[in-house]
C-alpha cells in the first residue's frame, strides 16, 4: 500500500471552509452596482459570482441532473436543485454558509433563489459527467477501481492490479462521488502486519462463516469492489441463533459503515427503487417469504435496471432512479424462491455460536479490527485484479453469474481456496430445494424420472399436461389453475429442469394448438 498525495490535504480542508471569490467577488459586485450615497453590491449578484468561482458544473449523465464539485476541494458532487439535507449538503447551503461566513450576516431568500435560477440555467451548457456511488472505474485504465470512503475530505482508495493507494481522486479527471445519507464513514485501511492471511483470521473470528463459506463472503465483498458487474445475492443462512442478522450488519459495514442498518423491504415499487439507488449495498433482513413482485426487483438490481417515473411537479418530465447493486438477504425461506431469483442467489453458511459476547465486546472489537479487515480485503482485491486477466482467459466452465465466478476463481489461485467448487455444489442444491418447493414440478419430476414415464418421451398440449399433473397432486396443495399457469411455471423452471436431465421442447402452434414434447435422462 502506498500513500498519494495529488495535492495539498490541508488545502482541501481548508477549501471546505474557504470562501470563493472571497473579497475579490465582492469588489467585482461592488464595482456593477449603481452609483449612489449608500452604495450597496447586490446579492444574488455576489451570491452567483460566489457559486461562478467556487465551483465547477456539470450534468450527470443518467438522468441529466446538474451537479456542482468545488474547484479546490474534494470530488463530492453537490446537487443544485436540492433544498433539504443530503449527505453532501446542497449549492444553496454552500452558498449561504461562504456568504454568512465571510459577511457576518446571511442573504436574502429572494436573492439566494435568483443566484440559484441563475447558476441552474448556465449549467444547461454544461458537460455530461457519470457520478458514482462508492465504487467506480478508473476513467484511464479498466483494471483499475475506486472507492470512496465516505469522509469529508474525499480521500479514497485507488485499487490497481497489484498495488492499492490512499489518494485524492482529482475532480476534474477521476471519479466523482455521489453522497447519501447511506453512505457512512469507512476508517482508513492498514495493511495487517502479517498479511493478508491474518486480516481473514481477524474477519473469520468476528464473522462465524464455515470454512467452505467463508471464500464465498470475501469474493462477494470483492465482487462489491468492482463497478458495472452483476453478483449473486448473498444469503446469510444456519441454525437459529447463528446470528444472522449481526453478522449481516458486520459484512456490509465493511464496505458501506459500520451504522449501515439491515432493514426491511419496502413494499411498493417506487420505495424499493429509491432504496436501491440510495446506498451501495442492499441488504433486507428476515425475509420470511419473498412476494412475487419483490422477487422480480430482485433478480433486476442483480443485472442492473432503472425505474421511470414522471418528475413532481411536471406533466411530461420524467424521473430516472438507475441501479445494481450487490445484495445481502437474511431469514428467507430458500424452497419459497422462484427458479429465476435461486439462480442469482448465494447460500453462506453461519457456524453455531459456541461463546457469547455482549454487544458492546462484539462491536468494540469490530470497530478495531474493522482498519485491518479492509485493508486485507483491498490486500485481496489487488493481487485478485492482478490475477483476473489470465485466470479469466484459462477458465472453461461458467455459469450464471460468470463475472463473479471469474473473480472467484482467480481469488481460489490467489489463495489456495476452492471457492468455485463450494459454489458450484451450493448451486446444485438451491436447485434442488427450489424444485422440490413447487408441487406442480414434483409432480413432473416425478413422473418423468419414474418408471411409468414412456421411454421415447411424452408429447401433448398444455391442457393435456394440466390435467395429467393435477391428478398427480395431493388434495389441498396449491397448483397452477389454468394451462397457461402451468406453461408460464414450466418456463420458469426450465433451467433447472435441465440440470435434473428433464427437457421441454415445444413445436409451432398449428389447428391442432401447440404440442409439448418432454423427455428425460434416466
Amino acid at each position: 500500500m502506498t500513500m498519494s498525495q495529488p495535492y495539498d490535504a490541508a488545502a482541501i480542508a481548508r477549501a471546505l471552509v474557504a470562501i470563493p471569490g472571497g473579497r475579490d467577488a465582492y469588489a467585482e459586485a461592488e464595482s456593477r452596482a449603481p452609483q449612489g450615497r449608500h452604495r450597496q453590491p447586490p446579492q444574488a449578484e455576489l451570491l452567483r459570482l460566489i457559486g461562478e468561482n467556487g465551483f465547477r458544473y456539470f450534468r450527470n449523465e443518467s438522468d441529466g441532473e446538474p451537479y456542482a464539485v468545488p474547484e479546490n476541494g474534494p470530488a463530492i458532487a453537490v446537487p443544485l436543485r436540492a433544498k433539504a439535507h443530503s449527505a453532501s449538503g446542497s449549492l444553496r447551503q454552500h452558498l449561504i454558509r461562504d456568504y454568512l461566513t465571510t459577511y457576518n450576516h446571511p442573504p436574502s431568500q429572494s436573492a439566494l433563489a435568483d443566484a440559484i435560477a441563475a447558476l441552474d440555467a448556465l449549467a444547461c451548457d454544461a458537460p455530461e459527467s457519470q457520478l458514482w456511488l462508492r465504487v467506480a472505474p478508473d476513467p484511464d485504465d479498466p483494471n483499475v477501481t475506486w472507492l470512496d470512503l465516505g469522509r469529508a475530505d474525499g480521500q479514497s482508495v485507488r485499487i490497481a492490479p497489484g498495488e492499492w493507494t490512499l489518494t485524492y481522486p482529482d475532480p476534474s479527471t477521476g471519479p466523482v462521488w455521489r453522497r447519501t445519507k447511506l453512505v457512512g464513514r469507512l476508517p482508513l485501511p492498514v495493511s495487517p502486519t502479517g498479511g493478508w492471511r491474518a486480516g481473514m483470521e481477524a474477519f473469520a473470528e468476528l464473522l462465524p462463516f464455515t470454512e467452505k463459506t467463508l471464500p464465498l463472503a470475501v469474493a462477494w465483498l470483492l465482487a462489491a469492489l468492482r463497478p458495472s458487474i452483476p453478483r449473486p445475492i448473498a444469503y446469510l443462512t444456519g441454525e437459529q441463533g447463528t446470528g444472522k442478522t449481526t453478522s449481516g450488519r458486520m459484512l456490509v459495514g465493511l464496505l458501506d459503515g459500520p451504522r449501515t442498518p439491515l432493514r426491511q423491504a419496502p413494499t411498493n415499487d417506487r420505495d424499493l427503487s429509491v432504496t436501491a439507488t440510495a446506498g451501495w449495498t442492499l441488504p433486507f433482513d428476515n425475509l420470511l417469504s419473498i412476494p412475487l413482485k419483490l422477487s422480480e426487483f430482485l433478480s433486476r438490481v442483480v443485472t442492473g435496471s432503472a425505474d421511470v417515473s414522471r418528475a413532481l411537479y411536471s406533466d411530461n418530465d420524467v424521473s430516472v432512479l438507475a441501479f445494481e447493486r450487490p445484495i445481502l438477504l437474511t431469514g428467507i425461506d430458500v424452497g419459497a424462491l422462484k427458479s429465476d431469483l435461486s439462480e442469482r442467489m448465494m447460500p453462506l453458511e453461519l457456524r453455531p455460536i459456541t461463546k457469547r459476547r455482549t454487544i458492546t465486546d462484539l462491536w468494540g472489537g469490530y470497530e478495531r479490527a474493522h482498519p485491518e479487515i479492509l485493508g486485507a480485503m483491498l490486500d485481496l482485491a489487488a493481487l485478485v485484479w492482478a490475477e483476473l486477466p489470465q485466470a479469466a482467459a484459462d477458465l472453461t466452465h461458467r455459469p450464471r453469474m460468470a463475472d463473479f465466478y471469474e473473480i472467484l476463481y482467480a481469488l481460489d489461485r490467489v489463495t489456495g481456496w476452492s471457492g468455485t467448487s463450494t459454489y458450484d455444489g451450493a448451486q446444485r442444491d438451491l436447485v434442488d430445494a427450489v424444485l422440490d418447493g413447487d408441487p406442480a414440478i414434483v409432480a413432473l419430476c416425478t413422473w418423468a424420472l419414474g418408471p411409468s414415464f414412456p421411454r421415447e418421451g411424452w408429447s401433448g398440449t398444455m391442457t393435456d399436461l394440466h390435467g395429467f399433473l393435477s391428478e398427480r397432486v395431493r388434495p389441498g396443495e396449491p397448483f397452477p389453475r389454468t394451462a397457461a399457469s402451468l406453461s408460464a411455471c414450466l418456463n420458469t423452471a426450465a433451467p433447472s429442469l435441465r440440470q435434473r436431465g428433464i427437457y421441454i421442447t415445444r413445436s409451432k402452434s398449428n389447428k391442432n394448438g401447440r404440442k409439448y414434447t418432454i423427455t428425460a435422462e434416466t
